[in-house]
């Protein structure tokens, strides 16, 4: 939730993609590579995920889903 509100001291509530992005390459360097990151106002998923690897929660408006893919 740190990286996310740090994102949005930076970015427009509405600049999803640059949030997302910011939040992305946060989790890269703390967490090693192969993180992605949805933000939105309104989206579904569904996700097989090992433990540890999946975050999702709200902040205001907007809802945020990470998760651990392959390492790039």
């Amino acid at each position: 939730m740190a990286f996310a509100s740090q994102a949005l001291d930076f970015y427009d509530v509405s600049d999803c993609v640059y949030i997302a992005a910011h939040i992305k390459k946060e989790f890269d360097k703390k967490y090693g590579g192969g993180w992605q990151c949805v933000v939105g106002s309104n989206f579904g998923c569904f996700f097989t995920h090992a433990k540890g690897s999946f975050v999702y929660f709200a902040l205001g408006t907007l809802n945020f889903l990470i998760f651990k893919g392959a390492s790039s």
